[in-house]
């Protein structure tokens, strides 16, 4: 396997999780691009988190996949990227609307909520007992463990079968922030409360942190949406691709709390 990272200090702890050979540069350049895909038979293509330049590094990877005749392309987007409002998720439709028109056999993933979002607040909910969210408590998402989306990931890549297929990959129904907090309250043995951040709050701590103006942007359309809508699916397909049930909410804490017991010095 090769791996193309960003900057040259990630080469090292790519390599230290068993990746051959580590390139690193810029994937919105076509020479780059070129010399990654150089000589390989597939690509597992996941842009940089709420990125700006989504569509050209879309349109970037699908040309040097083209040029060096890659069997498969893998395009790791988004649950229900038909969501306009949501920007991100437009942008990622847009590549997969590019994607079914390069004649390349592709697989496009369609990963919901990560749980690993949930370790964003981590430390607030286990000393404060506090689950902090920007939208009401009430709203509904499905989640996924992102193991579960690597497991997939792995199968599409390596077993025939999934050539111009679109897979929702769901792994809980549709969960509210109070289930959530209740899940974390019973696999932690403590109490843990949810409450909403107002948006304005969130904003001003997302800009305090460095995040670049579109992600902010482009992170509030979504909590509004979420606030409005939620985000819920099924979790059919993903078992249907794992050949079990996939990883529960309660499964994704309990094995965090083991992580972190293991890592614990005696």
């Amino acid at each position: 396997m090769r791996a193309l990272v960003h900057r040259s200090d990630q080469i090292q702890r790519v390599e230290s999780l068993g990746v051959r050979e580590v390139l690193a540069g810029d994937m919105n350049s076509a020479s780059t691009m070129d010399r990654a895909v150089r000589g390989v038979r597939a690509i597992y293509h996941i842009c940089p988190n709420v990125s700006p330049d989504e569509v050209s590094i879309g349109q970037t990877a699908i040309a040097a996949a083209r040029a060096a005749g890659i069997e498969h392309f893998v395009f790791h987007s988004v649950f229900h990227p038909q969501t306009e409002s949501i920007p991100h998720h437009w942008q990622k439709l847009r590549i997969e609307e590019q994607l079914l028109e390069s004649g390349l056999p592709y697989t496009i993933l369609q990963p919901t909520v990560y749980m690993q979002n949930i370790l964003v607040h981590w430390k607030k909910i286990l000393n404060d007992g506090v689950y902090p969210v920007p939208y009401p408590a009430e709203t509904r998402l499905s989640f996924v463990d992102l193991e579960n989306v690597a497991q997939v990931a792995a199968i599409a890549l390596t077993e025939s079968g999934h050539a111009y297929a679109t897979y929702e990959l769901v792994g809980t129904p549709g969960l509210s922030q109070s289930q959530v907090a209740d899940a974390l309250s019973h696999q932690l043995g403590r109490p843990v409360r949810v409450t909403t951040v107002p948006i304005e709050t969130w904003e001003r701590q997302a800009r305090h942190s460095g995040m670049g103006e579109y992600q902010v942007e482009a992170l509030i359309e979504m909590f509004r949406y979420y606030a409005r809508f939620g985000l819920c699916g099924n979790p059919q397909v993903l078992r249907w691709l794992l050949l079990r049930p996939p990883s529960t909410l309660a499964n994704f804490i309990e094995n965090t709390v083991r992580q972190q017991v293991q890592q614990e010095p005696i």
